[in-house]
């Protein structure tokens, strides 16, 4: 049952699991001080709170972004596809 588990598989699919759980907890970080905002009644103590929580997480997603491009320019320049760990082969002709 675990005949394709390697090293190479297992490193890219926590690559990818992370991305997912990165955009997802942005996701709910962001509705939180959405939230936070619309409760804060005005209070500018609250009000600074939440939106230091909505710049976190877009700066927060802005990162996970920039790697993901960071990869894709990697795969793009170097043929080094990090996501699914292929390395270009070398031909001897």
């Amino acid at each position: 049952p675990l005949t394709g588990l390697t090293l190479p598989n297992i490193v890219s699919g926590l690559i990818k699991g992370t991305l997912v759980i990165a955009a997802i907890v942005f996701f709910f970080i962001l509705v939180i001080g959405g939230i936070k905002w619309i409760a804060s009644g005005g209070d500018k103590a609250q009000t600074e709170g939440a939106r230091n929580q909505i710049t976190a997480a877009l700066v927060g997603l802005v990162i996970v972004f920039a790697a993901w491009a960071i990869v894709a320019l990697i795969n793009t320049f170097f043929g080094i596809d990090i996501f699914s760990l292929s390395l270009p082969s070398v031909s001897g002709q």
